[in-house]
């Protein structure tokens, strides 16, 4: 399952700004979209990494992303990035 990468990776980045930032720096390696997320904060995010070729993942939740990404809260979007 896609959220063992997350759980795996050394540097991940948590939030719609923060990776979005990564995406543009391009550190990014692969992001994360949780699927009941509110599309107006994820679209501009998936476009984004479709113009810049980083991959995009839908996970199942948000409670599940935060989960794998080590928080309490749940998370709309985390990328997994080079740094």
């Amino acid at each position: 399952m896609s959220y063992d990468k997350v759980k795996q990776a050394k540097n991940i980045s948590i939030g719609t700004k923060k990776v979005t930032k990564m995406v543009e720096q391009g550190v990014a390696l692969e992001v994360f979209v949780a699927d009941d997320a509110d599309p107006r904060i994820t679209i501009k995010l998936v476009a984004l990494c479709k113009k810049t070729g980083v991959p995009v993942t839908v996970v199942d939740s948000m409670k599940l992303l935060g989960k794998a990404c080590g928080i309490e809260v749940g998370a709309a979007v985390a990328a997994v990035v080079s740094e």
